[in-house]
């Protein structure tokens, strides 16, 4: 598509999350306030609606966006790492309003208990049958992610989400977390239950020994007569972020040129809208963009980014949008695109925040999350403890919650050091709240979540610290992987994102001493990426972790968090301490 300057701000403006902005409703009842903030004007004659990265949230809950999401080099200043007012100002949102919570860290104990929960899936479905009701033939796409994250998916095998999907009315997805339900799994429920319903795309997942296809590139469906191809970009970092003997015989990767070819192709079988559902992470999204011509719009997932504008990246076939619909199914993203002679001539995007007290549950999807979680609501809901902060996982270093793990790890495990992944799902509890296994299991349910302890060196927790600073901040998106920095217990150290590759890392100290690079450390960690960890008998981590908390004699005092010391590239949009 070609935008000239002056349509470029003009969309640009567009794009804000709900036009007037939520403000005009805050005050409202949930009656007024679903009339008023979901009343969104219909645009053009094709629309999408996206979601992505649910992490198998049925039901609503409280989620904490990041203080701390830091662009550096080309990145630094720009979306997707803005924080707070930063994010706020971008979006042209006033603070204090239900809009500036959806999108922010801002004040956020005092507007939680305000504005209430986000997500879960009874309100999200009056939401999509609203946005499919406004916009005839518009086709609903599920970024992934959306099989994991839960205990409910743990225990069926995903069977949960792929029913609510189902029952949701998602057309076309793509995957990352799927495939750690193994191959097996993930090629039963495409050609079983999603057969003559929902379409698994992913052109950037081919079989190791030919290099075939394992799922369809791309489908081409008509929305009210314009043929629309949606081609699926899965993460392309699967066998590494994850159990490669999970998904053995598939080849992963981001494949530009295969894009390419794929856009050509759509183009060429008549496509006049070319949209990428995503799972790469909006740098990647961005940087592809700028490669790849012929694309319409990415909708991008993987990074949990809720983005309230769209951004528009040039490259030598004209522009393309690229957005993302934030985590926990917390927003629903509408792009509307107005299609004239064979192209799209201009669009409108709004990121919609889903508020459970605003939206009412859609009974039949109510009544489907009822009845999957009937066998297991007495365990889910059993209390371990209260807590006393707020417990919450995103940001780049380390969040409370994974404190808590931690902490519990080497306590429970006697360990010197402890090590919680990166990933940025899981929930938010405000103090005084109940710690329940459904929390605990919301920040740990994974198929290969076992606790680990190891014997390692100075220079290998320095060499694990240094890889993962890579993953994070290589100013090469390319090379990134998309999770937050691995979350340190007991350990203290300094960062420096803008330093060269091995050298980031620095002034590691135990109790106050400095790590020696010949001695062995104690480190507990969990989710373990080798085959061999998941035979050698290691407890799981919810386990190990539910010891901890039922020793705390019912409390668990707020987390102090072991964060580094930032060394460069301060001051920072993307970092507020």
């Amino acid at each position: 598509m070609n935008l000239t300057k002056r349509e470029f701000f003009q969309v640009l403006g567009a794009g804000t999350m709900a036009g007037m902005g939520l403000g005009t409703y805050a005050e409202a009842n949930a009656a007024t306030a679903y009339n008023g903030l979901y009343d969104i004007p219909k645009f053009g004659n094709v629309s999408f609606l996206h979601m992505t990265d649910c992490h198998a949230q049925l039901k609503p809950i409280y989620f904490r966006e990041p203080n701390i999401n830091m662009g550096i080099g080309s990145m630094r200043g720009n979306l997707p790492h803005l924080v707070g007012e930063h994010l706020l100002k971008v979006a042209k949102v006033r603070p204090g309003t239900a809009e500036a919570h959806a999108l922010s860290y801002l004040d956020y104990e005092k507007a939680a208990q305000r504005y209430g929960k986000v997500g879960g899936f009874a309100h999200l479905a009056t939401l999509v049958k609203r946005m499919k009701a406004s916009r005839p033939g518009a086709l609903l796409l599920d970024g992934g992610d959306t099989w994991q994250g839960s205990g409910t998916a743990l225990w069926t095998n995903g069977q949960d989400m792929v029913d609510a999907c189902k029952l949701l009315g998602v057309d076309v997805m793509t995957g990352h977390w799927e495939f750690t339900l193994g191959m097996e799994r993930v090629k039963e429920i495409i050609e079983k239950d999603f057969k003559g319903k929902v379409d698994f795309v992913a052109q950037n997942v081919k079989t190791n020994d030919f290099g075939d296809p394992v799922f369809k590139p791309y489908v081409i469906r008509e929305i009210n007569g314009v043929p629309c191809a949606i081609i699926g970009q899965a993460f392309p970092y699967t066998p590494i972020a994850n159990p490669r003997y999970m998904v053995a015989d598939w080849a992963f990767g981001i494949q530009d040129e295969n894009m390419q070819l794929m856009v050509n192709e759509a183009r060429a079988k008549g496509a006049q809208v070319v949209v990428v559902l995503s799972h790469n992470g909006m740098d990647v999204d961005l940087k592809m963009a700028s490669r790849v011509s012929g694309i319409d719009a990415i909708l991008g997932g993987h990074t949990h980014d809720g983005m309230p504008v769209a951004s528009i990246v040039s490259n030598k076939g004209g522009q393309t949008i690229v957005t993302n619909a934030g985590s926990n199914s917390k927003f629903l993203g509408v792009i509307d695109f107005e299609v004239k002679d064979r192209k799209v001539v201009d669009f409108r995007y709004k990121l919609l925040p889903v508020f459970a007290n605003m939206l009412p549950a859609d009974r039949e999807m109510d009544a489907l999350i009822t009845k999957i979680r009937a066998p297991y609501e007495t365990k889910l809901a059993e209390k371990l403890a209260i807590t006393e902060g707020t417990l919450y996982r995103r940001g780049n270093f380390n969040g409370t919650g994974d404190q808590l793990l931690v902490d519990a790890l080497m306590e429970v495990q006697g360990a010197d050091i402890a090590f919680s992944p990166g990933f940025r799902w899981g929930t938010t509890l405000l103090p005084g709240q109940a710690i329940t296994r459904e929390w605990l299991m919301d920040m740990t349910a994974t198929t290969y979540s076992y606790a680990t302890v190891t014997e390692m060196s100075g220079e290998t927790i320095k060499t694990v610290l240094e890889d993962v600073a890579d993953n994070l901040f290589n100013p090469d998106p390319y090379y990134q992987q998309g999770g937050d920095m691995v979350r340190v217990g007991g350990l203290q150290y300094s960062c420096n994102p803008l330093g060269n590759m091995g050298g980031r890392i620095d002034n590691m100290r135990l109790n106050g001493k400095p790590v020696e690079a010949g001695k062995k450390y104690k480190v507990a960690g969990w989710a373990p990426v080798a085959e061999e960890a998941s035979k050698a008998g290691n407890p799981l981590v919810w386990d190990v972790v539910e010891t901890w908390l039922k020793a705390r004699g019912g409390k668990v005092s707020a987390r102090k968090l072991n964060a580094p010391t930032i060394t460069g590239g301060l001051p920072n949009p993307g970092y507020i301490a």
